[in-house]
């Protein structure tokens, strides 16, 4: 689904350059569940947003389900975000005044996929939301909601357009811990049931233990990559204790 070969990002602050990036290899599978770790200024959120089409690498290679996405024009990679990539953020980013269905449907109303009539926006936006086991809540404005379903309803708009790869920046840091592993839970499940690639930054090793693979980063070069699978064991016996 992912390969990025070489890629470096540099900034220019002033009279300084910063190198954010300085040659990253890595590959991540289709259905594949990846969390990346790492302190401040790693180079984790850059890589992120270059993954996300939000940025270009200053060199290096990106190729995303087979196609080179690392130099194309801004309305190519609006439409490959558009098209392929759902967005989870820190912040729920949700609006006040709408409701967690209207929410959800909110992506289909830009969508270059044509136009989607209101009934299957309506039941669309429906499946997601029980996706994350939100149906009961539909009709619910953000501020009648706890934390944690409030972020379950950013997965859902996120998941509304179908997309084959989830970008997570973050999405248990405003949580507490059970809520936290509620959610990583989801995405777990995204994964393993519904074949989405899924790619989590997170500062939280408990819960980068969640993926199937841990990639950590530092000075922006990756240092490790390793599978979780006795740790994500580990994370999965603690979030039940909790949940209990």
């Amino acid at each position: 689904m992912i390969a990025v070969h070489d890629l470096a990002k540099q900034y220019h602050v002033g009279d300084h350059v910063v190198h954010a990036l300085k040659g990253v290899t890595m590959a991540v599978a289709a259905a594949e569940f990846v969390t990346i770790v790492g302190p401040s200024g790693s180079g984790k959120s850059t890589f992120m947003h270059i993954l996300g089409c939000l940025d270009r690498p200053t060199t290096g290679r990106y190729v995303l389900n087979g196609r080179d996405v690392s130099t194309l024009p801004p309305d190519e990679l609006a439409r490959v975000r558009n098209e392929t990539i759902g967005f989870v953020f820190q912040g729920f980013n949700l609006l006040a005044r709408t409701s967690a269905l209207e929410n959800v449907e909110l992506p289909l109303l830009y969508t270059r996929q044509g136009v989607v009539k209101a009934a299957e926006r309506r039941d669309r936006a429906m499946q997601a939301l029980e996706a994350v086991g939100l149906t009961d809540r539909a009709e619910h404005h953000p501020n009648q909601l706890s934390g944690g379903q409030q972020q379950r309803v950013a997965i859902a708009r996120a998941l509304v357009t179908q997309p084959s790869l989830l970008l997570a920046d973050e999405p248990t840091g405003n949580l507490d811990s059970t809520t936290s592993h509620e959610v990583m839970e989801i995405f777990a499940r995204l994964a393993s049931d519904r074949g989405i690639t899924i790619v989590v930054i997170t500062h939280e090793r408990d819960i980068a233990a969640y993926g199937s693979r841990t990639v950590d980063f530092k000075d922006g070069l990756v240092v490790t990559d390793r599978t979780n699978d006795a740790l994500r064991s580990s994370a999965l016996s603690v979030s039940s204790v909790a949940l209990d």
